[in-house]
């Protein structure tokens, strides 16, 4: 059955008559794990493994900071990593993860974001408001105001707040480059927490995130089996709104503010739909970008061995090229 008495005709066949928008559950979507996808793509990788999860020594951690205030009975949390030896503000790697806009949550980025914070940022992994608890653009809104509070609080967590990047894996992708991409566009700050600061953001790590919902590479929105993703978040399918589908599209927002940008790829080709017709556009400005490719990656590569270690590194140069990290005094 679909949920909210959303009837087969509309949804599948596209007829013309209203469609019922669905709404969120409120109930908790668990199926995306790091432990599943491994049993997954075991049986394709026989010699993958999973990252090793442990902190370096050097790396302090503070958990469950609140950010954002939704509701008297709902915080929005996020996990900071530091590495205690730096004595100068250093970049800060907002990090976002992926789940399909529905599943997912922010320690998933934790062993990633305690190695980038072992090479010199401050890493934060957040949370944000899934399909099943509100639509789009909530998860936009949520993730902006997390950059505001990074700005606000920047100064006591050791963040230099002038070099600000976004990283995010698969549907977290998607929203690390919606929130570069509209940089300047106040449509998307949602709350006023922090509203004195600025939402934008200096530099874009998007992780097999796509770029468009409408572009002929994406594969998002095909409902003939079961509601997709991208319905989900959306409310509507492709074909009763596909305004909305184009307007969450990061390919949609591209402007002379949007900041560099890199895109790291598996080889699922639809996970990356968008990545040139954006790269052109961000060629007209003369914003950098870069690739980094992995042929043999399944789309959940960034948690496994023998592709986290290499994925560390090709962000860490990019990082390191945009804004160099400034070496801790002695």
């Amino acid at each position: 059955m679909f949920r909210n008495s959303v009837s087969l005709c509309a949804l599948v066949l596209g007829c013309t008559s209203a469609f019922a928008q669905i709404q969120p559950t409120g109930i908790p979507d668990t199926s995306f794990t790091i432990k599943s996808s491994y049993e997954k793509e075991l049986k394709y990788h026989p010699n993958i493994k999973v990252a090793n999860p442990a902190v370096p020594a050097s790396v302090t951690v503070l958990q469950n900071v609140p950010y954002s205030t939704v509701s008297k009975d709902r915080k929005l949390l996020l996990d900071i990593y530091r590495d205690k030896d730096n004595k100068t503000k250093v970049p800060a790697i907002l990090m976002i993860f992926g789940g399909g806009w529905r599943s997912g949550d922010r320690t998933h980025n934790a062993t990633l974001g305690k190695q980038l914070a072992a090479k010199g940022f401050v890493t934060l992994t957040a949370d944000y408001r899934l399909s099943t608890e509100a639509l789009f653009p909530a998860a936009v809104n949520d993730l902006k105001t997390a950059v505001r509070w990074i700005r606000a609080n920047g100064s006591k967590h050791g963040i230099d707040t002038s070099r600000i990047a976004v990283l995010g894996f698969s549907a977290g992708g998607e929203l690390a480059a919606f929130l570069g991409a509209t940089n300047g566009n106040k449509k998307y700050d949602g709350s006023q927490e922090n509203a004195g600061y600025s939402s934008d953001v200096h530099a874009v790590i998007d992780i097999d995130g796509t770029l468009s919902f409408v572009h002929p590479e994406s594969g998002e929105g095909n409902d003939s089996k079961s509601i997709s993703a991208g319905t989900y978040w959306f409310g509507y399918p492709k074909k009763e709104r596909p305004d909305l589908w184009e307007e969450a599209s990061p390919l949609k927002h591209v402007s002379a503010k949007t900041p560099p940008y890199l895109f790291i790829n598996s080889s699922v080709d639809r996970m990356h739909a968008g990545r040139e017709d954006f790269i052109k556009k961000l060629n007209e400005f003369g914003t950098y970008s870069t690739i980094k490719s992995f042929p043999d990656a399944p789309h959940t590569f960034m948690f496994f061995d023998p592709w986290f270690e290499p994925t560390l590194v090709a962000i860490n140069g990019f990082m390191n090229h945009v804004f160099p990290v400034s070496k801790p005094a002695k």
